[in-house]
């Protein structure tokens, strides 16, 4: 129970941390400010490095991790780019990265919740994940 419990919060983590790269990725071209651009891309290399913890993990396991959901990947796409064609400011893009760390830290809390008996290593990961979305999102709020 716990390996199964561990490789699937290590799937979702997988997923999510794929998901926030992407986010920050869609917005970076319409960045206006310095010190946002700066805080994004910080952000973004702490999401990278978490990514090759999880893949060295998943690896032990011999899996190939998660691909975020499409249709959830899609529709984030969606809302971006239509909240940027009607106003394309770094209040928007505050506003769009602070409701995508609210949803990650509310789906790997879930998980968290979900998967017990997953190890503890793997919990670490979760939660440093987690933290690292509630610190972007209190980031965000100047912004906003």
């Amino acid at each position: 129970m716990i390996e199964q419990d561990t490789i699937k919060l290590l799937r979702e983590c997988d997923a999510g941390v794929k998901m926030g790269v992407s986010a920050i990725d869609e917005v970076m071209d319409y960045v206006e400010s310095k010190d946002l651009k700066k805080e994004l891309n910080a952000c973004k290399d702490e999401h990278d490095k978490l990514a090759r913890e999880i893949e060295e993990q998943l690896a032990r396991f011999q899996d190939d991790g998660k691909e975020p959901n499409p249709m959830a990947k899609g529709m984030s796409w969606m809302k971006t780019n239509i909240k940027l064609v009607v106003n394309e400011s770094d209040n928007t893009i505050a506003d769009l990265i602070t409701d995508g760390c609210n949803m990650g830290v509310k789906s790997l809390n879930k998980y968290l919740n979900k998967y017990e008996a997953a190890d503890e290593f793997s919990k670490d990961i979760c939660k440093r994940l987690i933290n690292l979305e509630e610190k972007l999102a209190i980031q965000m709020r100047e912004y906003l």
